[in-house]
């Protein structure tokens, strides 16, 4: 099975969170959590690193015991500790710990005396008002705890978007290697680049014949198949976000991406231009009375309605459709638009290019400047350069510089902020 980065932080997280309210020695309850975002900031697949024979103990905080967790974690997704406490406490407990105001030793007092396990359990006694009869509590932090309930932010349950891109792009390069497939490509939110993500949207057209749905059901990060049909299924993975696969003809391919793509307020903006000339417009194509006029791209189907084709990140009904008609879109940052790259590394710490290298593909793709920066000496893992490697890497970047013309190299280090300050 896939072990992602987060899928790591997530336990690492967990154990920390069960650690609090066991009253567990602060110091390790911080190492797991520091573990945690190590592990989900690292540019570097971490399963990767083990599978490779790397020391994990290289990596800034991560010691003897905690490598040998992370490294239980990418050869089973989980690990032994996790399950011990698990089965100490309730498995929802530790979302009570995202309300605020409620701190371990609150969490522990609302649970050994009043039974609270859950979300839904504090919401009910909250506004039974027994939480202000118990000691530490009262009238007024209860009426604050039963407000924080209440307004649980939109984006709870949602993930973030460079967290779903790892789940996202495994999957949609799973199915896209299903015989038959000629797109697999991922639509929703996630295609509009929002900051967070609900379910993933993904879109597959194919070959009759193809075992899309099937191949989908024997997915190993599938935890539960929640629906299965010849032309959707839905199913959660063991990350726990939802997935729901549509395969749609070829024919239907831009209609579908446009249809699955785009805000709910977006597209009945758009179906309502469609009304308006006469047109139905669905995941199929438009269609003029019987006759399909548009579908096969995206294009065809915004210049059915009288558009130009409108970028996913606009598609959330905040004037983009009014600024297409008036021929008013923004023109929003393409790779072509980049003229330089303030953070890249050579062979010299953890790349796989020579500084030559990096600086003629920079200048093949358009830059005029680029800066070298490459890790320092407390990553060990990734090569980090000492002073004396530092300085003699310097020269290597100005030598290139001196013999390339058309552009500008800089000389940089990634430095770490000790424990120490």
């Amino acid at each position: 099975m896939p072990v992602h980065n987060a899928d790591i932080a997530a336990v690492l997280e967990r154990i920390a969170d069960l650690l609090e309210l066991e009253s567990a020695n602060p110091f390790r309850v911080r190492a797991y959590r520091n573990a945690a975002r190590i592990v989900g900031e690292l540019g570097r697949d971490v399963k990767g690193i083990v599978e490779k024979g790397e020391k994990l103990t290289d990596l800034p905080g991560i010691g003897d015991d905690l490598a040998g967790k992370i490294a239980e974690i990418v050869d089973t997704g989980s690990c032994a500790l996790l399950h011990k406490l698990e089965k100490e406490l309730p498995p929802a407990i530790t979302d009570l710990l995202r309300i605020q105001g409620l701190g371990p030793k609150r969490v522990r007092a609302l649970y050994h005396d009043l039974d609270v396990e859950t979300l839904e359990d504090l919401h009910r006694v909250a506004r039974e008002g027994k939480i202000r009869q118990l000691p530490g509590f009262g009238e007024k932090s209860e009426r604050k705890i039963l407000e924080a309930v209440q307004a649980r932010p939109e984006g709870a349950g949602r993930t973030l978007l460079a967290v779903a891109a790892q789940y996202a792009g495994s999957l949609a390069a799973y199915l896209g290697a299903v015989p038959g497939v000629k797109q697999a490509v991922v639509a929703g939110s996630f295609r509009r680049g929002r900051e967070t993500v609900g379910d993933l949207d993904l879109l597959v057209t194919a070959a009759s014949g193809a075992r899309v749905m099937e191949r989908f059901a024997k997915y190993d990060e599938v935890r539960e198949m929640l629906s299965s049909g010849d032309t959707r299924s839905s199913a959660v993975l063991k990350s726990g976000i939802q997935v729901d696969v549509r395969r749609v003809p070829e024919e239907s391919y831009g209609s579908a991406l446009q249809y699955f793509t785009g805000s709910k307020a977006h597209n009945i903006q758009v179906r309502r231009l469609a009304q308006e000339r006469g047109l139905k417009l669905n995941e199929y194509g438009v269609f003029k009375g019987d006759k399909r006029v548009a579908g096969d791209t995206e294009e065809s189907v915004y210049r059915a309605l009288g558009l130009p084709w409108i970028a996913p990140e606009l598609r959330e009904n905040q004037g983009e459709i009014e600024a297409a008609r008036k021929k008013l879109l923004p023109d929003l940052v393409e790779l072509a638009d980049l003229k330089g790259d303030l953070h890249c590394h050579t062979q010299a710490s953890d790349g796989h290019n020579t500084v030559e290298e990096m600086a003629r593909a920079a200048l093949k793709n358009g830059h005029r400047y680029l800066a070298i920066t490459e890790h320092s000496q407390r990553l060990k893992v990734a090569r980090g350069l000492d002073a004396r490697r530092l300085l003699k890497h310097m020269e290597e970047v100005e030598r290139v510089g001196a013999k390339l013309k058309g552009i500008a190299l800089l000389k940089g280090v990634e430095v770490d902020i000790l424990e120490d300050g």
